[in-house]
Order: C-alpha cells, then structure tokens, then sequence
C-alpha cells in the first residue's frame, strides 16, 4: 500500500475534481487509477500531480483517464480582480492568448476588457 500513499494527493484531487466512473487498484506493487475527467484541463492537473509524486516517467503507476468534453479545454467561473489576460496566462502559460478566450464567449462578452464575477467562460483548445 506504500505506492497508494505516494500518489495521495493524485486520489484526492480525483475526488475533489468528481472524477466519473473511478477506481482505484494496487496490482503488483503498481497503482492503477482510471475515471474520466470533465475536461482535459482536469486531466492535465491529475497527470501534473502524477508527475509531481512519481516524476515524469514512473513506473509505478498506470493512469487510464478519459475527458467527457473534448470540445474545450475547461470552464471557468470569473472571480473579482480577474481579467482575460490574468485567465488566459493561468490556463495557457501565455497572457496575450486572451483574444482566444474573448473569441470563445462573444456570445456574453461585447469588450474584451470588461468581464463579471460570476460569468463562466468558455476556455478553448489551445
């Protein structure tokens, strides 16, 4: 069960995220994880951790994990103080991606400068 300990934080942040269809087995010294995720933003912070605890190429875990929604990358709930540019450096790595997310809701935003608590955003595929 030592290898379950290792990846903790890995099964914690499954059932924080309400990973769908989950399980979880220790085979052989191996922990095998699979559920399926609701976006692949989801499943990059569930492999993000798996690297943090086991490094980037470990051998002791085997991870099966689906994404409901391809279409886009995630949702996010706008928070006070937070801007395009602010979201789209926190998804992308990359601030000047904002005109990405402002192309995504034209639908519920006119400016790409004015945004509102509360609004959920569509966040694109890279």
């Amino acid at each position: 069960m030592m290898v379950k300990s290792k990846y903790q934080d890995v099964l914690d942040l499954g059932q924080t995220l309400h990973m769908k269809d989950g399980d979880v087995k220790v085979e052989d010294g191996k922990l095998k994880i699979w559920g399926t995720a609701k976006t692949q933003y989801e499943k990059d912070l569930l492999w993000d951790a798996i690297k943090k605890a086991g490094g980037d190429n470990p051998q002791d875990i085997m991870a099966d994990i689906k994404v409901t929604n391809t279409s886009i990358y995630a949702r996010h709930t706008v928070k006070s103080g937070e801007t395009l540019g602010k979201i789209a450096k926190h998804y992308y790595g990359d601030a000047s991606k904002y005109q990405n997310i402002f192309a995504a809701n034209s639908d519920i935003l006119k400016n790409p400068d004015v945004i509102h608590p509360d609004q959920e955003l569509i966040i694109p595929n890279a």
